[in-house]
Parts: structure tokens; sequence; C-alpha cells
């Protein structure tokens, strides 16, 4: 039998992922005797990263077939294989004859003896492999084969010097000086990167990363050099008979030409049309997290951190912007114009180099010695003073409470139309969507409550991110997480309704495919590093903070992150390095907890007089075997009861570290609400009795508890009935409360969930069904619906209830919200559009409108002509909310294409279309078929082919579906078969198909 399993079925973790079309080239390091001795400190024998065989580990070398084989048991750990297995029948003159007709069967003592030989021969293997010394996968001092690294080969053909992805730390660079000419109408540029670098210690190579870009000379130290590239790894080296030597300081100059890039990163094209329909064309950066190598050769990891000196040649209509101040203005020869910016005051990682050609116009405000500036195309000027407002409003309360400067002198946001994800925190020139900056002075406060929660975001990466940076993006919570905390505490006085958002955290940490926070498995793979950019790494990272925060004593977090932020400052770290900041002990033991494993936990309540157990555990959804993790946390749990129950002074806490633990309350207490204000990130389930005793508590009188507790109830009972711990009737006694309920959060979760359960069960042939459980919706919430005024609102919590009471009554087809909406249109069209929408009616509004083939045309030509950005994507959704079929074909081959909608767009209109019962099915197919040309435009791993993945796939329900997504994307191979996201959809299609077969019966009896 043979013992190894064949490479494809091996578990994920234990072999590398299938990210290239072929195996790197092999390359025999002992017949290439012109390839330089390795220094010892770089050498990894083992690579975990990459497919490289390895050479001598016995007196012949392997054949073909058995490197392979030797490979894959090497992956396993294994020191010892049965080479026979792999030999073809050919490749020994010597061939056992089966017997004519029959064979014997052996006896009892020689199965004994042969299963005896067996085991001993198996004991001496793993005895030898174990061995200190000479073993079969170690380099033995005063052996006469030792072992030998293979590389793969360059594009010329010759070896290449380097076999990880991840650089070497011999060569650590200092300083860039970039130049770099664009040719707008070519779409192509020039560069030329000159890189100051220090031997770190001595080597024979220098190795750095450039992707897509054409090196037409190299010079290291004024002396062309030779440069070799493996593509796969998009990396170049160049190599040198002898030892640089350590502290050596040396001059790489790279001389180059590129495309601009037809995609949304590297340095890449975009146009737009200006107010008289011309086309307009510029140039902008998006490096993160690693696309800077596709602008000019680099060191791009964060921990490379450099100074950098940017110079770029332009033509005099447009403007060119960098992350620093510019310092001058060269009139050339051709007539074209050098701007050279000054030198970066401050080290930073490639990643946050940006540069952006344009002709944008700017408005400005000097801040704290601080010039800030937001830039636009210059028909939306007039749209970008309450970014400006918001901007240095936010500069000068993050200098203060983070008690460090804003570094630099400027610091511009700058709107891009073409842009993929909602910003870019490159330090000193932040790059953002159209949508996520500007806004006019009459839009509503919920559209500008979206714009500040982004300028915040990045604001607070100056710090976050771009001060103190992540060693590696196995830890890029330490940057994500960070700024969507202080997102939401930065803004509190303005926006004081303002909430983390944290529930669609722990339905991605509930399945089984999530990942840690801080991630100490491989992450290195652009795969890879793309999915860390999740709601894991924000919003729980965020969540974690939260928490911590309201555990510790007044002062005591900031103390902490201001200690970490001193400390750390224009440096690298892990996430060690801030539980060691915030110096109690207790703090990184519980800490540890939370960001080292996946999930988090479900707390069980169960009371007996004044002894109330709790009893943590795993919450993991799974309808398979999967085991549950054996580890606990340390939970903070805070918890109020019916005596006192909404005040801060009411909150008590109890730390749960053990599996169980018992705390006392007095006899007299009727119930116990857990987790306070929703600050811990956990779930808790009360038993019957004690679900009972709060649903009775709400009935009686609502208030009775804070909103956010109540949000968290509702939130927690739909979780447990999707874990199988409470019936759906339970959740839907709970919900009978909430006829009375007005404030936004228990009601926003109330709708949320429900229409996942109709939309569900909307895509499933239950007409009558569904028509019960809208009638459910309508009836427990139509009086609410239809009490809502359709004016404006001044308050944002007001306009967060109101668009989401509305935005489903229109969708289930209530008479008096489409008959409100249908007249609010009307009356907008005949005005010429002067009678203005309120902006949290607009998306219900258009969306109504669009359902008919007059309101859809008309909508399609507003968005054409519109250049209020909030307004156009509204409408955008809108269109792509039609039930008409011909259209959603339209609409989704238009976006793709890119002409009339940008393609940036495509998640959104692929998530709109799958929410309708007309659009899922045919954008499931839309994907299929055009997925490699999505991933031409958004890579794979990303976090939009993350949302495609998920919108197309979240609401099936079926065997059929889930064999249909399984088979389509493991046809994928390298091009998206490994990815995360894959392994989350098909969980998910599985929970639902496990959820309809447990409550479908249910629901119909009791709707």
């Amino acid at each position: 039998i043979d013992p190894f399993p064949p490479r494809a079925s091996l578990p994920r973790n234990m072999i590398e992922n299938s990210m290239f079309e072929e195996e790197p080239d092999v390359v025999d390091l002992a017949k290439d005797s012109t390839f330089p001795a390795l220094d010892p400190d770089e050498v990894v024998y083992e690579p975990r990263s990459s497919r490289l065989l390895v050479r001598g580990l016995g007196e012949n070398d392997l054949d073909d077939e058995e490197e392979d084989y030797e490979s894959s048991a090497r992956l396993l750990g294994m020191s010892f294989m049965n080479r026979s297995s792999t030999r073809s029948p050919s490749a020994s003159p010597y061939i056992r004859q089966a017997p004519p007709r029959s064979c014997s069967r052996p006896s009892a003592r020689m199965l004994v003896v042969g299963v005896f030989i067996l085991v001993l021969v198996t004991s001496m293997a793993m005895v030898l492999y174990f061995l200190p010394g000479c073993t079969f996968t170690k380099v033995c001092a005063n052996s006469s084969t030792p072992m030998e690294l293979v590389y793969p080969k360059s594009t010329t053909g010759e070896m290449f010097p380097w076999n990880e992805l991840r650089l070497p730390a011999s060569v650590r660079p200092v300083n860039y000086d970039l130049s770099l000419t664009p040719n707008l109408t070519s779409m192509t540029f020039t560069g030329r990167t000159i890189i100051n670098m220090i031997i770190q210690h001595n080597t024979k190579r220098v190795v750095l990363h450039s992707s897509e870009i054409n090196i037409i000379k190299a010079t290291f130290q004024s002396v062309e050099v030779k440069v070799l590239e493996y593509k796969p790894w998009q990396q170049i080296a160049v190599s040198f008979p002898g030892d640089l030597k350590e502290g050596q300081v040396c001059v790489l100059t790279l001389d180059y030409t590129a495309n601009l890039s037809h995609t949304y990163d590297g340095f890449y094209n975009s146009s737009y049309n200006d107010k008289t329909g011309a086309k307009r064309v510029l140039a902008a950066t998006q490096f993160e997290p690693q696309a800077a190598r596709k602008a000019f050769p680099c060191f791009d990891e964060p921990a490379f951190k450099a100074t950098f000196l940017v110079r770029i040649t332009r033509e005099p209509e447009y403007i060119a912007l960098s992350n620093m101040p510019k310092a001058k203005t060269t009139t050339l020869p051709s007539g074209m114009l050098e701007d050279e910016f000054e030198q970066t005051s401050v080290n930073m990682s490639t990643y946050l180099v940006a540069f952006i050609v344009a002709n944008f116009t700017s408005i400005t405000r000097n801040v704290s010695n601080t010039l800030v500036s937001v830039y636009s195309v210059p028909e939306k000027k007039e749209h970008t003073q309450y970014a400006l407002d918001t901007a240095s409003r936010l500069l000068q309360f993050y200098n203060t409470v983070f008690d460090i400067d804003y570094p630099l002198r400027k610091l511009d946001l700058v709107a891009i139309p073409d842009f993929l994800a909602g910003a870019m925190e490159n330090w000193g020139l932040i790059t953002f969507r159209e949508t996520s900056l500007l806004v006019q002075n009459q839009s509503s406060l919920l559209d500008k409550q979206l714009i500040a929660n982004v300028v915040a975001h990045e604001l607070a990466h100056q710090w976050f991110g771009n001060l103190v940076t992540m060693r590696w993006w196995n830890d890029l919570w330490l940057s994500e997480g960070f700024a969507t905390y202080w997102q939401y505490a930065s803004l509190m006085t303005e926006f004081p309704q303002l909430y983390l958002e944290r529930f669609k955290a722990m339905a991605k940490d509930s399945l089984n495919s999530s990942h840690p926070v801080s991630v100490s498995a491989q992450v290195t793979t652009p795969e890879q590093v793309s999915e860390m950019f999740d709601s894991i790494t924000y919003e729980k990272g965020a969540s974690l903070l939260l928490m911590l925060n309201s555990t510790l004593p007044d002062g005591q977090f900031r103390k902490g992150l201001l200690e970490y932020l001193r400390q750390y400052r224009g440096s690298n770290t892990v996430t060690d390095d801030l539980w060691n900041s915030i110096t109690r002990e207790s703090v990184s033991d519980m800490m540890r907890t939370w960001t080292l494993q996946k999930g988090f936990p479900l707390v069980t309540v169960s009371r007996k007089g004044g002894e109330v157990t709790l009893t943590q555990e795993h919450f993991l959804l799974s309808t398979d075997n999967t085991t549950h993790t054996s580890s606990l946390w340390h939970i903070p749990v805070t918890y109020v009861n019916d005596s006192c129950s909404s005040a801060p002074s009411c909150r008590q806490m109890f730390t749960l570290r053990n599996k169980t633990a018992t705390l006392k309350v007095s006899e007299s207490v009727k119930w116990l609400k857990l987790n306070y204000m929703n600050t811990g990130f956990y779930i808790v389930h009360y038993g019957d009795e004690g679900w009972t005793a709060l649903i009775d508590a709400l009935k009686t009188d609502v208030s009775t508890l804070t909103p956010h507790d109540r949000a968290s109830l509702i939130h927690n009972i739909f979780s447990l009935s999707r874990l199988g711990r409470v019936s759906f009737r339970q959740v839907l006694s709970l919900l009978d409360y909430t006829t009375n309920e007005t404030e936004t959060a228990p009601l926003t979760e109330a709708l949320t969930q429900l229409s996942s359960v109709y939309r569900l069960l909307d895509k499933r042939p239950e007409l009558r069904l569904v028509a019960r459980m809208k009638a459910y919706i309508l009836g427990h919430f139509g009086p609410l619906m239809d009490s809502q005024d359709w004016g404006v609102e001044e308050s944002v919590s007001s306009q967060e209830r109101r668009s989401a009471l509305l935005e489903l009554a229109c969708s289930l087809g209530r008479k008096n919200c489409t008959d409100q909406a249908t007249a609010l249109y009307e009356q907008w069209t005949n005005s010429n559009q002067t009678n203005r929408i309120p902006g949290d009616l607009q998306r219900v509004v258009f969306s109504v409108a669009a359902q008919s083939d007059s309101g859809w045309l008309s909508l399609l030509d507003t968005y054409r002509l519109t250049t209020y950005d909030s307004e156009k994507r509204k409408i955008l959704q809108a269109l792509a909310s039609t039930q008409d079929p011909r259209r959603i074909v339209w609409i989704l081959s238009t976006v793709l294409e890119g002409g009339i909608i940008h393609t940036q767009e495509l998640p959104l209109v692929i998530s709109t279309v799958s929410d309708g019962f007309a659009g899922h099915l045919f954008v499931w197919d839309f994907v299929k078929e055009s997925w490699d040309r999505i991933i031409e435009k958004f890579p794979v791993g990303s976090y939009s082919i993350q949302s495609i993945v998920k919108s197309t796939t979240s609401q099936f329900s079926t065997q059929t579906h889930l064999e249909e997504v399984q088979g389509f994307f493991s046809s994928l191979k390298e091009r998206g078969s490994q990815m995360r996201s894959v392994q989350e959809a098909l969980e998910t299609i599985r929970l639902n198909q496990h959820w309809m077969d447990r409550n479908l019966a249910t629901l119909r009896d009791w709707l």
C-alpha cells in the first residue's frame, strides 16, 4: 500500500498554493559550477512556499517521477519512502510474472512475520529520522553527498540565484531616487530607479522585485551588470563573483520601460468625460499590497523601509502629485516639465509611495503647520468642501489624541474617477474613489457620514500603518484594525449614533474556513496576501480593540497605544509588540487568546437560584464532523440584571478563563443580560428559561435594555438558530416584541436578519412559504413602515431607520411605499430634477422607478449625465435591481466592458443583481462564463473577488448548486480554486441547505 496520498489531496497547509501555471524549471547545482557558494545564513533548505526539488539525498539522483514523489513525501515531513512504488514496470529488467491462473493465500504465520518486519523497518526509519546530526533531511558535516539546493531558471535560461518568495535579508535599501515619464497618449512610461542600499551581511547577490517591467540597462557601482528575472515570483537579481561585504554601501541603477496598467493596481491609466463630453485621461497609482514593483524595481515588502525622492516628467496641461511637496519644476528642451518633489522626511514602505499625473484642481487650508488639500476633476471642485472640513478637524484630533504630530508638511486627499478600493492611505497623498470623498453641501447627513468614515479611517492610517507598520501582511490587522477602530472613535462626537459593525465579521468568523486575526501560518503568495484584506482583519481587529478598551481602567488603553507609537515610530512591528507596550501582563495573556486562534466563543448561561454557571465553547457553524477547537478564550464577561440594566454604572464584569466558572447573584434577580452594550466579541445562549425571561422583560418594557443590547439579543438568537441551539419558533417569539421597537440598531438588525431568511426562501420553489414570510414581515413592521415621513429628516439615526424600513417595504411591494416612491420620482423628473429627493430616500425611490420600462430608461439617461457621485451610485444600484432579464444581461456585460459604467463597479452590480429573484441565476452564469475576464481586472484573492464569490453563491441552498459551485471552482486551479472565499462559499451553501432541512417544516407550521 502506498503510504503517501497524491499531491492533490494533501491538506492545504501541507502544500503550496497553485499560483503559477508551470512548475519552476529545475537546475542541478551539482552540474553548474559557475554558481557561487551560498551564504549559510541565507540558505533556506526546505522552502515551504516553493516547488523546488532537492537532489543529493542518496548516491544516485532520482528520476523525474521519483523527484516529484520525494518532494510530496518531504512536504509531509517524512524522510522515508517506498521508491519502488513510483517506478514504471519498464524501469527494471526484473519483473515478477503473475501466476497464470491463481495465487496462493499466505498463511497466518507468514502474515504475522510480514507485519512484524514492516513495523520493524518503519520504526528503524523513524529512529534514524529523529536522530541528531546526519539525517535524511539535514546537511551532514562529514557526508560525502551533502544536500544541495536546486534553483529555478531565469527567463534567459540561466540559474536564478534565489529560491524563496520572500526576499533575502542580506541587503537593505536606504534611499530610492525615482524618475518617471508617463506618456498619456501611448499609455506607456519610462523610468530610472537609483537604489542606495547597505549590505547587512556578506552576500553574492542582490534580489529585489520587478513585475511587467522591461529593464533596458542596469549598473551596479557605475559598472554595467546583467539582470536575471524569475517572472513567477516577480523577482530580479544581480549576481557577483565575489562577496559584497557587510556594511558596504552600494548603488544599483535600473533604466526601464513599461505599459501603464489597464487594471487598478501599479501605475495605471484612468479616464473620465468632462462637462463637454470630451474624454480626459490621467495616470495614478495603487501599490498596496504588492504592486509598487509594477511601477519601479524595488524591495517590495513592508519591512524594507527607505526614503524616496521622486521626479515626474509631464506635459504642461497636467499637474503631478506625489507624497511630498514639490521642490522645483524644470522646463526641458522638449517643452515637457519635470517636477521634482522633496525627499521624504520619513522612512516608509514601498506600498505607501504614490504619484499622480492629471488635470485636477484643488482647495486648500493650513492646519497645524500642514497644508491640507482636496483634489478633484475641475467639474467637481464644488463637491470637495465637506471633505476638506472633515480632514482638517480630524487631523487636529489625531495630533492631539496620539500625542505625535502628523510628520509631513502637506496632506493631499485626491478623488480618482477610476479607483477600485474605497481609499488608500499613501503617506501625504491619500487617494479615494470619488464616491468616498465628494459630496454636495445639500447632501443628507447619512451621505456625509459615509464620507467622514472613510476620511477618518485613512487619516488614522497616517499613524497606524504609516508611522508604525506591520512587519509582514500576516499582521495586517495592526494597520487596518486600528484604522477601523479609530474611524469610529474619532467621529463619536459628530455622529454619536455611530457604532462599530461587528456582526459581519462574526458571520465570517463562525466558519471553519476563517483565520486568526494575527496569522501565524504562512502568508506568502500574492493570493494569500490579498485575502488578508477581509472583515476579520478590519472589523474583528477593531472589535478586539474596543473590547480591550472597555476592559481596562480609564486611560490605560490610550497610555499603552501612545507608548506603542513612541517606541516603534518609523519601524515595523508584530502583534506581541503591541501587547508588550500595554504593560499589564494579564492583557497580553488575554489578548493572545483572541488574536492567535480563529473564531470566537459561545457563552452558555445556566442558573440555579443565586448560582450562575457560565460555560464557553467555540462557536462554529458546521454541518460535518469538523473538530471544534479545545482552546479557551479569556473572556471579559460583562453583565447587567433587571434591577439595573441600562446605565453604564450598572455594568458588572467577570473574567471567564476556564471552560466553566460560576458567579453569585441575588436570588431575587429575575434575569441576566450578558455582553453589556455588545462590547465583547462573543455570543450568549441563555437557555430556554433565560430567553423566556428576557423576552417577557422586553414585551413589558422595551427600554429595559439599551438599543445595542436589544440588537445583540436579536443577532445572537438568529445565530443560535443557525447553530441549531434554538428553534426558529424561539426566534419569532423574541421578534414579537419588535412591534413596539422604534430604535435604529435593533430594528435594522431584525430587518437584516429577516430579509436574509426571506431571500433564501425566495430562491427556492417555496411560493406559499415565501408569501407567508412576506406577510409576516409586513404584518410585524407594516404600521411602522407606513408611518414614515417622506420629507427631510435631520437626524442621521432617523435617516438610517427610515431607509431600512422603506427599502424593505418597497422591495416587498407594499403599496403605500411604492405609491409614495413613484410620486416622489415624478415630482423630481417633472421639476427637471430641481425638486430634490432626500438623500436617504434616493435609493428606494430610484429602485421603484427602475422596475418600469420608462423609469429604467430615464434613470439610465440621468446616470450618464449626472456629476453627483453619491446620487450616481444609488442610480446604478437601482438600474441593477431590475427584474427584466434583458436588462440584467445588458448591465452585467456593460459594467465588465467599462464604458458607460466603470468596471470598478462590477462587485456592486453583481451584489445588487444577486439579491433579486430574476437575477441570481443569471449572475452566477455570468461569473462562470466571464471569470477569466474578471480576474484580468481584479486580482485573485482581492476583496472585490471575495465580494463577487460571496454575492453569487451565498443564497444557494440545494445539493445541485453545491455540486455546481464546487465543480466550477475546482476547475479553476491556479485561477482561484485555492481561495479562502471559495471554502467559505461551499460552507455557506451547506449551512443554508442544513438550515432549510431543519426549519422548513417549522416555518410552514408557524407562519
